[in-house]
Parts: structure tokens; sequence; C-alpha cells
């Protein structure tokens, strides 16, 4: 548990609200009746996972080392969704000090069987492979149950007909690897009544459909039954522009599996780089039966913004399953993923849910005593800095000498960047004492972030921005003026493609840089597996 609120006699922060707005041009167009929009999770929410009970639909994501890990969305449509909780929502569930923002929770798979929710993920570098439970997906789930057995990543768990459960996973080849990227596809039967790995671990597929072709980071294993066939449906190719889907399948759980002669079921890599509003990176699909009989896929890819970089980190997007002479295929050859499409025919039970697609705008008020699901923390903290008592409608923070660029959990939480073009502003009040500094911060990962802030300078306030370009911190603009009596000082961040922009309101919104390069917020330039998120910020200085 967070150790208890303490009144400290340090200086605090307070936020008066927060506001993100996103504006991108794809979302203008008004939708047509019985569509939806791609992707049906904007922002960072890759490596999704789905599972049906009864006529409602779970989905999960990975979250990697921000805390709460591993959201869990509720749908009845597959296209309006609501978040319910988090299955890694205490911070004595797992370890993240230490890890990069981009290691600790990996891509996470949730199966639903016989009342019972098992989400199977990796805690990389901290940990290894486990199982979490719960009967309500809302929560609470259960503290870790380890799989020591099973090495490598993207566990999922299969229960057949019979009640036999088997955990799939990617791990290394059972034999000196062949080339760079050579994994394997690993199965072993799982006892679900103690939870135990049992009999032999045994390889399922080697290297990918054709290992002759020397295919890469073969992952993300799933089997599913249809008919009399078993379906081994797996990522191949890396995540990034050469990710694809592929299919295989076999009269028995354990194999041979024999692939679709037309793999990949789904890719963009085939496609001109020119190409207006690309998606690129697609796979990691998981393919679920809707109640009327109908098939669908959820899978990450991303939309850059010159062909190359993406702030948004990957996302989830849907598209409908086609079933041709027993096999599944989520997009043809040469087709690229559509903005629009055809929507289930399903009901949809979440008409108040938040927004996760198209344009919207979404405010926090900080009204409730409880933090809102859609705050990130980097890694989970030790104590809690942040307060909704002391002051009814803010947020106060107590400054903490964590940093962005340091290792452990700073005074920042992060919501998602959602859209390619945005505005995110807030309203901060700061503590009479020197010493602090607090605003607005859009943050990649430890060593790419910007910090749109205040200070105190005397009896003046600096604005200040600083960037961090690798190891490189600068502050690359600053302005110092009157500070507003008895009243919050307002600060924005917008985004436009590469070009970020900062302000502050002195009698309106006053430019303090414009058209910077955010290229430092993509995935190509500071790597990792994660997207920008955006939120107030507050450090000791």
């Amino acid at each position: 548990m967070l150790a208890p609120w303490i009144v400290h006699s340090e200086p605090t922060v307070s936020f008066d609200w927060f506001e993100y707005t996103g504006k991108d041009a794809v979302f203008d167009a008004p939708l047509p009746p019985g569509s939806y929009r791609n992707p049906i999770l904007a922002g960072f929410y890759p490596d999704p996972s789905v599972t049906r009970a009864g006529d409602k639909f779970y989905l999960v994501n990975s979250t990697f080392a921000y805390f709460p890990g591993i959201p869990v969305f509720e749908s009845s449509d597959l296209v309006h969704w609501r978040l319910l909780g988090h299955v890694l929502d205490r911070p004595e569930q797992l370890r993240f000090q230490g890890l990069t923002i981009s290691r600790g929770v990996f891509a996470p798979a949730i199966h639903y069987h016989d009342g019972v929710f098992y989400v199977l993920n990796t805690l990389v570098d901290s940990g290894g492979n486990f199982i979490s439970t719960a009967k309500n997906p809302a929560g609470p789930w259960s503290d870790p149950i380890w799989l020591p057995e099973i090495d490598g990543i993207d566990p999922s768990l299969f229960v057949d007909a019979d009640g036999r459960a088997y955990v799939l996973n990617n791990g290394p080849p059972d034999e000196q690897p062949r080339y760079e990227g050579h994994r394997a596809i690993w199965m072993q039967e799982l006892d679900l009544k103690r939870m135990k790995l049992v009999g032999p671990r045994r390889v399922v597929l080697n290297g990918g459909v054709d290992i002759s072709k020397q295919p890469i980071w073969i992952e993300g294993p799933h089997v599913f039954k249809r008919g009399e066939w078993y379906y081994l449906s797996c990522a191949e190719g890396g995540t990034s522009v050469n990710h694809s889907q592929v299919i295989l399948r076999s009269k028995s759980v354990w194999g041979p599996y024999t692939p679709y002669e037309n793999n990949p079921i789904l890719t963009q890599r085939d496609l001109a780089k020119d190409r207006a509003n690309p998606i690129t990176n697609a796979g990691h699909a998981d393919l679920v039966e809707a109640p009327d009989g109908t098939w669908w896929a959820t899978f990450l890819a991303s939309r850059p913004y010159d062909a190359v970089n993406y702030n948004t980190g990957r996302e989830t997007f849907l598209l409908p399953v086609t079933w041709k002479d027993g096999w599944p295929v989520i997009l043809e050859h040469g087709k690229p993923i559509p903005y629009v499409a055809a929507a289930p025919k399903l009901p949809n039970i979440h008409r108040d849910a938040v927004p996760l697609s198209g344009n919207f705008t979404w405010r926090d008020d900080f009204n409730e005593l409880t933090l809102n699901g859609g705050w990130l923390q980097v890694r989970s903290p030790k104590q809690q800095w942040f307060d909704f008592s002391a002051e009814r409608g803010r947020l106060r923070i107590t400054p903490t000498n964590e940093r962005l660029d340091g290792s452990g959990n700073p005074a920042y939480l992060g919501r998602r960047q959602q859209h390619l073009a945005f505005e995110a502003s807030t309203a901060v009040r700061l503590p009479k004492e020197t010493g602090v500094a607090a605003g607005i911060a859009a943050f990649q990962n430890s060593g790419y972030w910007y910090f749109l802030g205040a200070r105190r300078a005397g009896e003046s306030l600096q604005i200040f921005l600083e960037k961090k370009t690798d190891k490189t911190l600068k502050q690359v603009a600053a302005k110092t003026l009157k500070p507003p009596a008895n009243a919050d000082l307002k600060l924005k961040i917008t985004g436009q493609g590469r070009n970020y922009s900062f302000y502050y309101d002195a009698a309106g919104w006053q430019p303090l840089l414009e058209n910077d390069d955010g290229t430092i917020l993509s995935t190509e330039v500071a790597g990792g597996f994660v997207g920008a998120t955006v939120g107030p910020h507050a450090r000791l200085e």
C-alpha cells in the first residue's frame, strides 16, 4: 500500500484544471450512420488483446513502466469502450523502480473462462511471466502468480472444450538461433485449479511461417478453435514498418500447424510510403467472435505525420474478419486500413463513455477525491505526492526531487497524446517560496521531453521551457514577468505533427516558443514502445 498522505512543511503546488483537445483533420468529417472510426483507441494503447464474456467484450493493452498498469476496457459493440480499471493498480503488485519506460509490462493477453478472467503478461527485467485473475473485470485483480518455467514474452491462454488449458509464449528457439530475430512459439499445459504448468513444454512454431525466409520476431501468439480446426495466430516481422499478422491451423492443439498460403492476413508494409494519411506498423492482432456470429480483429498500428515519425505511439484498431475456405483474413494484400468502416451490428451500452477516438475535448476539473483513470504515473509510486482533499476542486502536488530524466517516480501525471494535432493546457498556482518549478510537461521517455514551467525569481515570475534530447538538457526559452495577483498561471502546449508550440497567459495567450521540432517525442527518434503523454509536473530545484 502507498504511504498515507502526510501534511509536510514543504511548499505545495496546486492545479485548478487540465484540458486536452484533439484536432486531427482525418477526424473532421462527420461519421456516416452505421460506421466507426479507426483507431478505436487513439494514442498509446498498444498490443491489444480481446475476449468475450456473454454479450460483452473486454480488452487490455500494454503500459510498460507506467502506473497503473494494463487498462481493462468493456464494450458491447467493439467500438465504444469504457475504462473499468487496471489489472495493476496497487504499487506492491509489481516493481517498476529503476526500469526505463519501455521495459516493465509488455503485451498482455486476456481470456475469459467459466466465470474467471485471466490476464497473462510479462514483467520485463523485473520478474518474468505471470498470471493475474479476477471474477469481476473491474477488479480487484489478484497479485501476480508467477510462471518461472517460462522465459521470453507474450504469454497467452487457450482453454479447450474439454477444459484443458494451455499457455503459449514467444521464446528462444530450441536450437542455436539461425539469424538475428529468430524466435519460436512454445506451448505447455496449465493446471487451472492449481495454477501450475504441467507436462512437457514444446515448440509449436519455429521461426515463423517459412523459416527459410528468415522471418523475425514471431510473437504475440493466440490459439483459438473454430469447428474442427485449431488456429495459431501470431505477429511476425517486428513491431515496426514490416509488422504483420500470420495464421496457421491444425487438427490437433499441439500441431503440426500448417500456414495459410496467402499469409500475411494483415500488413501495411507493401503500400506506398508517400500515401496520404498513412497507417503503418499493423500487426499483433487478436480475433474474437461476436454474439451474432461475425468475427473481428483488434490490432495495433501507428499514424505517422511524415511517413516516419509518430508521437502517438502504437494505437488500437478494429477490422472485420472474413473467412475464406476455412481461413480468417483481416485485410487483403495491398489495401490500406480504413479510417472509417462499417460498424458491427451490435448494441452500444456505453453511450456516455469518455470518447477515445475522433476529435474531442477531455477536461479534468479535479472535483473528485480519487485520481481519474486516464492519468498515468511514471513507474509505481513509493508514496503519494498528490492530493484532492486539501483544496477541494484542485489537484495539490507536493514537489519532489525526482526529475523527468531520473529513474524514479517524478511528480508528473501524464495523459496520452491521442492526436497528431492537439492542445493541452492547465492553470497552476505556485507557492510563495522559491525553489519550486511547476507547469506542464510533454514526455516520451527520460531522455526525450519538454517541460513548460514557471518558478519564482524574487518578486518576478520566470516562465521557461526545458527540452531534453538524449543526453542534452537545455533551457530553450524563458520570459520574466510580474506574477498574476492571487490568480493561477495558465500554460499551454500545442502540437501539429512535428511542430510543437508553447504559450503562457498574460492578458491573452502569448508565445514563448513556436514551431519547435517535436520529433524528439516520436518513437523513431526516442526509441522504445510507448507514445507521448502530457500533463502536470512539479519538482524541487
